[in-house]
Parts: structure tokens; C-alpha cells; sequence
């Protein structure tokens, strides 16, 4: 069974590598720091079967979201497995929940992909984050519309984070250098929130 088809399988049945909570992104070196953008986590998977664009809890968006399927099924390889998140943009650029939640901008919703899992073959969980993103990044040099790499930064976390809330964005994720791929929350990876983002509202009316 190809590798793409079995890993794909065995983290729909378990987790994806999800971030603790942290409340300050974390101090000194040894850390990139990411967007955390407002969408459905997804887990996209491309073979010579076709794409199929999983979410959390193993749903397959790739009929619901076909701008995004169309640019997985083109891209420069015989198989991968890439962890993104699905988003609607405003015309500011800006992830906007509703505008995915309610399906009437559909035809719109591009992946914003983070890491790699496979590639044509190869089980990259236990590469360093950095490695991994660096293939990612090779794989989407050229990558069509609905489909987008997510720039990680070094240096100063907190210096993203307060543009990150500057701009209205969720919040960044801190991912520790040299760490490998793990599925269920780990330590490797640490969520800051931005406190006025809609999504903590979101989460906040919720859990009352």
C-alpha cells in the first residue's frame, strides 16, 4: 500500500500535531513563528488516486472546495501529504471564519499549507520542522492559485505576534527548531491567541 495512502489513513484515525496554549510567545532562539490564520485545519492528501482534503475529524472537503483541490492535484509530484488550513480571504487579504463557515465563498477557499508529512513516498515526520518546511516550500515554488505557503519568521516572536494582532489574525504558532512531526498536542508547538480576535470570542460564546 503506498505510504501516502496508509499515513493518510492512520492520522485521520489519531491526531495531527496540534500546539498547547501558551500565553506569550516563547523567548530566545530556537523557535520560527507562524500566522495562525481563521479556517478548517486539513489535512490534504494527493496520489494517483486523487485528492481528498480531510479535516479533524476525517471529512473530505475536496468536492466543497474545488480551488484548492484543482492546485493539490497539480502540483509537481507523484504523491504528498500536507497539513494546511482552509481559509476565506476579505479583500484585505485577512482570514475571515464566517466567510467559510456559511459556504458562500466556496469557490474561493485556498489552502494555507504549513508542513509536509510526505513526498512521493517518504515519511518526513521524523525530519526537523525547518527541513520539512524547506521541501514544502521547494514543492510550492510554482504552486497555482488555491493553494499558498505559509512563511514561518525567526528572531522575536513577540514582535510577530503584535502585528499578528495588529492586523486582526487569530494569533501566531511557535514551533520549536528541530523537532520532528508528532500527532496529539505536544510541547513543540505553542499557540498564542490574539485576546480580540473573533475566533476567541468564537470560542468564548461557545464553551458558556
Amino acid at each position: 500500500m503506498p505510504v501516502t495512502r496508509e499515513l493518510g489513513r492512520r492520522l485521520r484515525r489519531a491526531e495531527l500535531c496540534l500546539p498547547r496554549l501558551a500565553l506569550r510567545p516563547p523567548a530566545g532562539p530556537g523557535w520560527i513563528h507562524e500566522i495562525k490564520h481563521d479556517g478548517f485545519r486539513i489535512l490534504a492528501k494527493q496520489n494517483p488516486d486523487g485528492v481528498h482534503l480531510f479535516t479533524r475529524k476525517g471529512y473530505d472537503l475536496a468536492v466543497r472546495f474545488p480551488l484548492a483541490t484543482t492546485a493539490v492535484a497539480a502540483l509537481p509530484a507523484c504523491s504528498c501529504l500536507i497539513d494546511g488550513e482552509a481559509i476565506a480571504r476579505d479583500q484585505n487579504g485577512l482570514a475571515v471564519f464566517e466567510m467559510i463557515r456559511w459556504r458562500r465563498h466556496d469557490q474561493d477557499v485556498v489552502l494555507c499549507a504549513f508542513d509536509l508529512l510526505e513526498l512521493n513516498g517518504q515519511d518526513l515526520r521524523k525530519a526537523p520542522i525547518e527541513e520539512r518546511k524547506r521541501t514544502l516550500a521547494k514543492l510550492l515554488r510554482r504552486s497555482p492559485a488555491g493553494i499558498t505557503f505559509n512563511e514561518h519568521y525567526e528572531g522575536d516572536g513577540t514582535t510577530l505576534f503584535q502585528h499578528a494582532c495588529r492586523f486582526g489574525c487569530e494569533g501566531i504558532v511557535s514551533k520549536r527548531l528541530g523537532s520532528p512531526y508528532r500527532s496529539g498536542r505536544v510541547d513543540d508547538w505553542l499557540k498564542i491567541k490574539n485576546p480580540l480576535a473573533p475566533a476567541v470570542k468564537r470560542e468564548a460564546e461557545w464553551s458558556r
